[in-house]
């Protein structure tokens, strides 16, 4: 083994240490939204301004008329692990403020131009100090307002490669929000206001928690809360959880704060979704917004350098409890609608209907009904049922009669025509084109069954009208879409993440057929739909396709325009499932097998499944 000659280990210099921490607490523009508005918050700012720009690549300011800083800690809250949160180690287990590392500011100058001015409230002057990658380039008095006005410039300015890794101003714009959203809802009673670009995105007044959150994340939320407030010894519950028909298929409306800090968790959201259990399909999250007020000693936040873990001494009994919270929220709902008196809407309370008016319901028996008689039962349909729902081996066992042959029901019948011209060939030994002169059975409305040359084919009906659909949407949108002008065009009011997006897809949304505007705030008026939408309700649509766009874009790698149809052609196929019926099950199978992949969905599943002779013959012979 070669052992070294001289000392090799060495402390490295303050500016890279600071950039090796920055690297933990400082991954992108909204890590510096969050501790800038944390910071705010701290010092009792009950007005805080966020301004950035270039999606904070080039700006990301917070103005706060909080306490302010003193000229010697101006200076101080830039070195590393300097706070004025912590004195000694037991303090970590009683933190109640937002901020106690004392990396944030370090971390923020490490990697960034940093421009600060602070004033306390009962002085004349105030103190402006500018950094430079660490580095302090001056630090004078200066007249400035109270409180605290901190820029951070051209982030990234000194590690090229770390700012070559920041997403498109869209995504990162998107991550600011999500983050100004983290601090604005817990925060209510303070004055929020976002400036983008050098426009006013958000004005927030301090109000209630409910009016926040629908002021930021939309009206459609107005009806969809339900109050959750359970108190125990170990933990308090408050907040609101969402309908079960508020749930959707991508999470982004889900919030947990513990002592006004937002965390996240895996094991109680689970809490939340088995108290939903049945009430919401498996793949949908249900919105809510639930804070956790509990003694500090009882958790651990300093696990994680952002602060978004959290250790429980106990969680079982937390989960116990979040579950049993949720469970009784939606139960007083169900037993009795709630009266929303934060709402807008006016209380319509019905007149009293008069005893005149009300009829005493008659009841029809039949004396001469015997159950025990196999004729009477036979000759009395069932009610709710009838005679032909049963099937004919059933009938013949009970009744020991043979049903006549007109009251067979359709699904008991021959499935097939057995002609034998009736086959599909795409070549001589292919089974994959139908001839259009032979009618395919419709199976509860959900599958195509018709014969083949080596024996059934089954076509699920919903993933070819997917394929059918999506294939013409990609077709139209080589013409700048297919556009149907709305007679009453749809007024959309979208969350910031939602708003973003949509506008960043603006070009593709037109590509399909969508014709849309900007209105104001964050308010979007579609004045056209893709034709193929027909009658399907705009709202359904829209929604589909930002879930659609939000689960899927990143994980199978398709373009923007091809994620987005796809969302779009799940909305067209329901809505044409609804309305489909037997006899258009020829036209469609010609369609589905002129399109260029006609054997799967866009997403993958299998459309077509063709069962041979010989593996029907084993079916019967396992008999």
């Amino acid at each position: 083994m070669h052992f070294p000659m001289t000392d090799i280990i060495q402390l490295l210099p303050d500016h890279v240490a600071n950039q090796i921490a920055a690297g933990e607490v400082i991954q992108r523009p909204a890590s510096i939204v969050k501790e800038l508005l944390e910071n705010s918050v701290d010092a009792g700012a009950k007005n805080i301004q966020l301004i950035v720009k270039e999606a904070g690549r080039s700006l990301v300011q917070v103005i706060d008329k909080g306490c302010g800083m003193s000229e010697s800690d101006a200076r101080m809250s830039f070195e590393r692990h300097a706070t004025s949160k912590i004195r000694k180690a037991d303090d970590l287990f009683a933190i109640r403020s937002m901020g106690f590392r004392g990396e944030a500011m370090a971390s923020i100058a490490a990697v960034a131009q940093v421009e600060l001015k602070t004033r306390l409230h009962d002085k004349e002057l105030g103190t402006f100090i500018k950094i430079d990658g660490s580095k302090v380039i001056s630090q004078e008095p200066c007249q400035c307002a109270a409180g605290t006005n901190i820029a951070v410039k051209n982030l990234f300015f000194n590690i090229p490669a770390r700012r070559n890794f920041l997403k498109s101003n869209p995504v990162e714009m998107r991550h600011i929000l999500e983050e100004f959203h983290r601090v604005a809802i817990p925060f209510h009673n303070i004055s929020f206001s976002l400036v983008q670009n050098d426009q006013e995105n958000y004005r927030l007044p301090a109000t209630s928690l409910k009016q926040r959150i629908i002021a930021l994340l939309g009206n459609h939320l107005n009806e969809k809360l339900l109050p959750v407030n359970e108190q125990t010894n170990i933990v308090k519950i408050t907040g609101f959880v969402g309908k079960p028909d508020a749930a959707r298929k991508t999470r982004g409306e889900q919030y947990f704060f513990i002592n006004n800090r937002y965390f996240k968790s895996s094991y109680l959201h689970h809490a939340v979704q088995t108290a939903m259990q049945n009430l919401i399909a498996p793949d949908a999250h249900p919105p809510y917004f639930i804070f956790f007020d509990i003694d500090p000693s009882e958790i651990d936040i300093n696990i994680h350098p952002t602060k978004t873990e959290i250790k429980f001494t106990d969680e079982k009994s937390i989960y116990a409890i979040l579950r049993s919270a949720i469970k009784k929220a939606i139960g007083q709902h169900i037993l009795s609608p709630m009266i929303d008196f934060e709402g807008e809407s006016i209380i319509s309370i019905p007149a009293p209907i008069k005893s005149d008016d009300v009829k005493i319901p008659s009841i029809q028996i039949n004396p001469e009904f015997n159950p025990f008689d196999v004729k009477t039962f036979r000759n009395t349909p069932y009610r709710g049922s009838s005679i032909n729902q049963w099937p004919k081996s059933d009938w013949e066992t009970i009744t020991g009669e043979q049903i006549p042959e007109a009251q067979i029901p359709d699904s008991q019948m021959e499935l097939l025509p057995l002609d034998p011209e009736h086959q599909l060939s795409k070549s001589e030994t292919d089974d994959t084109t139908l001839k259009t002169n032979q009618t395919p059975y419709l199976l509860h409305k959900k599958f195509l069954i018709t014969q083949v040359k080596s024996g059934m084919m089954m076509i699920d009906v919903k993933g070819a009208l997917f394929r059918i659909a999506f294939d013409q949407l990609m077709h139209t949108s080589t013409t700048s879409g297919n556009s149907q002008q709305l007679l009453f065009p749809f007024v959309k009011e979208c969350s910031g993440p939602d708003f973003e997006l949509l506008i960043a897809l603006k070009d593709e949304l037109h590509q399909l057929g969508f014709s849309l505007e900007h209105l104001g705030d964050r308010t979007l008026v579609f004045n056209g739909l893709p034709a193929e939408l027909n009658d399907a309700s705009p709202e359904h649509v829209i929604d589909n396709l930002l879930q659609e766009f939000k689960t899927s874009f990143q994980q199978i790698r398709i373009s923007k325009l091809e994620t987005i149809a796809i969302g779009v052609a799940e909305s067209i196929s329901r809505n044409r499932l609804r309305n489909f019926v037997a006899e258009e099950g020829a036209h469609l199978i010609d369609r589905l097998f002129a399109c260029e992949i006609p054997g799967l969905d866009p997403k993958g599943k299998n459309i077509v499944k063709i069962v041979t002779l010989d593996e029907l013959a084993k079916k019967f012979s396992q008999q």
